[in-house]
């Protein structure tokens, strides 16, 4: 099969396409097909060195494939051959074929294409795993979401406002902020031109965010901790300015915050698939009616995984990233 391998750790040069063995379905597996894979920002970490596939994991990248099944592994009832699926997977992506484990494979919604299937399983599952039931986001709280512009900003965006709160998000400029607002942002601040902190203390009347998911890091958590209320949680996921920060604790103690963190990749089959059900009960729905919907910022073929790359560490994209295969 063909598929992008890194051939060592650096820029997106290092990304090529070069022809693999065929992988086989284990037990509790299905080989997919793949018609279209997500690229995200975790791919360029791993193409950097930086972030290495669990054991067992494929070393080529790509954490998201849409497609059809091709085989079943032993063990196997909940998919069958045939079936159009899209699956969170912990590496294998960016190839014409993929397994993934059974449980976090979902049936493609209704009305959707392969390049939108494949742009939803690692944003979605990442939003609703740390938003909804690490944070606990409820209908009439304010969620504040940095990067909307991105991948993971849009599916928060639109996912926090279908289950009824308030957003407020940060962009990096004023095309990206208007796009947020598009998506559903209540408050969008272009934070080149706008100091967050007391934008949102203004936008709030000083009651600050109930929620924050943060993949900044750097200085941007101690602004965070300021502007959130009592009770908060804030939750990080990335750490762009880097992850060593030195911060005031005691706003956490005052009140009452709960800061939280969560890599997905490394968590086990049991606790994916439980996020996989959650999403095929309560999101899928969403996605069918076109009340939520995945943003495709650009489509490449699986040749140019490398522009692909380059274009993600650009950040001048809004919404996804897909290679067709």
């Amino acid at each position: 099969m063909k598929a992008v391998e890194i051939t060592k750790p650096g820029g997106p040069e290092v990304l090529v396409q070069t022809d693999r063995p065929e992988p086989i379905a284990g037990s509790g597996e299905v080989l997919i097909e793949v018609k279209a894979a997500g690229v995200n920002r975790p791919d360029v970490v791993q193409r950097l060195g930086l972030y290495p596939p669990p054991p067992g994991a494929s070393d080529i990248p790509g954490l998201e494939v849409a497609g059809v099944v091709a085989a079943v592994g032993e063990g196997v009832t909940s998919v069958t051959l045939g079936d159009k699926v899209c699956a969170l997977v912990p590496g294998g992506g960016y190839a014409e074929l993929c397994t993934a484990p059974a449980a976090t494979c979902v049936p493609m919604p209704e009305g959707l294409s392969f390049i939108e299937a494949a742009a939803l399983p690692e944003t979605y599952f990442t939003v609703w795993s740390n938003v909804f039931d690490r944070a606990g986001l409820s209908e009439g709280e304010t969620f504040l979401v940095h990067g909307g512009s991105s991948g993971i900003g849009s599916t928060s965006i639109q996912l926090a406002k279908a289950f009824g709160a308030t957003v407020i998000t940060t962009a990096g400029s004023a095309d990206k902020a208007e796009f947020c607002k598009s998506l559903g942002a209540d408050l969008a601040i272009n934070y080149r031109e706008t100091d967050f902190e007391q934008a949102i203390s203004d936008f709030t009347d000083g009651a600050g965010v109930n929620v924050v998911l943060d993949m900044v890091g750097g200085d941007y958590l101690q602004k965070n901790i300021n502007i959130l209320a009592p009770d908060g949680r804030h939750v990080s996921i990335a750490f762009l300015k880097g992850p060593a920060v030195e911060v005031n604790m005691m706003p956490v103690m005052l009140k009452r915050l709960v800061l939280t963190g969560s890599t997905l990749r490394p968590r086990d089959n049991a606790f994916k698939g439980a996020i996989a059900a959650s999403l095929h009960e309560q999101v899928w729905p969403l996605l069918e009616s076109g009340a939520v919907k995945p943003i495709i910022d650009t489509v490449l073929p699986l040749a140019n995984a490398s522009d692909a790359h380059q274009l993600m560490e650009s950040s001048q994209h809004m919404g996804k990233i897909v290679l067709e295969v």
